[in-house]
């Protein structure tokens, strides 16, 4: 293709079409107005916008007629405003052309829609408009349905921009546009992608609960809003005079110059900080001797995986009973005897059962066991499993808790979870993780694998929480389960859970593993 001049074409456009050779661009002349409408001919090093205002009135505009439009209609929807601050801070994020939420810093307290798209000219209402078309997927979960928490019944690939669009206690929206030379959208390059950015508050999408609650238009809302009503939203007149514009407050952001360094808008609401208490570390893998019998070892903690050394064969420790063994059995010569392990030692799961009237004596493995005829406590063992994991499988996936307890596989972990977009690879409390949590992320929130190498990690299924707090760990933002304070919590528990800690066992290979 040959590259030709134009005297009414910008250096910019030209540069453009000289490198598209090798792809076909639909309309040249969207083109022209797409980059003329988001991209400056000179830098600016000071600017106010992000967005020209008329995209601002579309998307603000659009926002309210959807959100007044809901079915089943909401009985507590707000009318929405726009707030400069999250445009900027959506600003900051469009401009770093990841096709990913972010920053982590933020998104504790904000919520976000991003789109792209590349080619003719899109108007940043048509995105608007696609979030909400998540709807014909979506299922409203009625109150009959929450008990306590509601269902999350989405039909196709995701309905949470829809969500958060409808989310009736979410009052602000700023939104901003960037156009990215070159950005990576789901492994392709998309050169000059226009990337949409829309930030909200307060953040929606709070597990467990419905976007708004039903019934008859503003026959539900706040005090705060005297009994005002516009358009099916519940509204304040008074608070929503705009101030004047001026030729500079209309400037769209342009990209910064070289040797700036842009500041991420922080979050306005500063949480004091305790000091970090120092807490002791329960490993679900223990360390035992040939010796170590089962009713020493476990007394009420969560009992299941052991460590056991080499030499156990020919130690003197006594077993009682085939295929079930009593309490006071060696744990590691029981793994023996069973045939899970050898005498170069090892891991073993280890299950507790109830009472068992007797135990019969027999010889396996090189292994003696002894006969007891009066009723006591038992456990049986199995090998333990190794399983390959990518960042997106949970617990609830690979083995979901059932009582008295689960052995999970030990998985192997790739590298790099941490990267996961949260949509895909979700987290979700601290220590003790909700099942629908990606069990390598979770690692690494958790600080028992490195993001850079992955590693082998332990996991423990556990009965249900009522809630699952929230944090930021080793760059991971884990999201909190359902609050007691949004009014999703009765005494019924939340749902089943787990915790997991670091392969202990020597690997050379896993030199590098996180051992904090």
């Amino acid at each position: 293709m040959s590259c030709v001049l134009h005297s009414v074409v910008p250096w910019a456009l030209v540069l453009l079409v000289c490198g598209a050779q090798g792809f076909f661009l639909p309309n040249i002349t969207h083109l022209e107005e797409l980059l003329r409408k988001y991209q400056q001919d000179k830098p600016h090093s000071r600017v106010r916008r992000a967005i020209p205002r008329s995209d601002r009135e579309e998307i603000l505009m659009l926002h309210n007629q959807l959100r007044g439009q809901v079915s089943p209609p909401a009985s507590n929807m707000e009318y929405m405003t726009w707030d400069e601050e999250l445009e900027k801070s959506a600003a900051a994020w469009a401009h770093e052309c990841v096709w990913e939420h972010g920053p982590t810093s933020l998104l504790v307290s904000i919520g976000q829609n991003l789109a792209v798209h590349w080619g003719r000219y899109r108007s940043p209402g048509f995105h608007v408009q696609s979030w909400y078309d998540e709807v014909k997927d979506y299922t409203y979960p009625y109150p009959h349905e929450c008990n306590p928490w509601c269902p999350e019944r989405c039909s196709g690939t995701m309905c949470t921009h829809y969500t958060q669009i409808v989310w009736a206690t979410t009052t602000k929206v700023g939104c901003a546009v960037n156009t990215c030379q070159r950005m990576n959208v789901w492994g392709d390059v998309w050169e000059n992608a226009v990337y949409l950015v829309c930030n909200y508050s307060p953040k929606g999408n709070w597990i467990g609960e419905a976007p708004y609650r039903t019934g008859r238009p503003c026959s539900e809302c706040p005090s705060s809003y005297g009994g005002s009503c516009k358009n099916n939203l519940c509204y304040r007149e008074e608070t929503y005079n705009q101030k004047p514009e001026t030729d500079e407050m209309n400037e769209v952001e342009t990209a910064p110059i070289p040797e700036e360094k842009h500041v991420w808008v922080q979050p306005r609401v500063i949480r004091p900080t305790k000091p970090k208490k120092v807490s002791p570390v329960n490993y679900m893998t223990q360390v035992v001797r040939c010796d170590t019998k089962m009713k020493d070892k476990c007394k009420g903690s969560t009992c299941n995986r052991y460590q056991c050394p080499a030499g156990c064969l020919h130690n003197r420790a006594k077993i009682f009973g085939t295929l079930f063994y009593e309490s006071a059995s060696s744990i590691c010569r029981a793994a023996i005897h069973y045939g899970v392990l050898d005498d170069k030692g090892g891991l073993v799961d280890v299950t507790r059962n109830g009472k068992v009237p007797f135990f019969v004596k027999s010889e396996r493995n090189g292994v003696q066991s002894v006969s007891k005829y009066k009723s006591s406590s038992s456990f049986t063992v199995s090998k333990v499993k190794v399983q390959d994991l990518d960042c997106y499988t949970t617990v609830a996936q690979l083995c979901p808790f059932e009582k008295p307890g689960t052995h999970c596989p030990r998985v192997r972990c790739p590298a790099h979870c941490k990267d996961e977009p949260s949509y895909w690879a979700p987290v979700f409390g601290t220590n003790i993780y909700a099942d629908t949590s990606s069990i390598c992320k979770t690692a690494v929130h958790a600080g028992v694998i490195k993001n850079e190498s992955g590693g082998y990690v332990d996991v423990m299924p556990v009965d249900k929480k009522k809630t699952y707090v929230g944090s930021l760990r080793n760059g991971v933002q884990s999201e909190r389960a359902p609050h007691p304070s949004l009014g999703l919590q009765t005494a019924a528990p939340c749902c089943s859970g787990f915790y997991l800690e670091e392969d202990k066992e020597e690997r050379p290979q896993q030199s590098s593993r996180n051992k904090d």
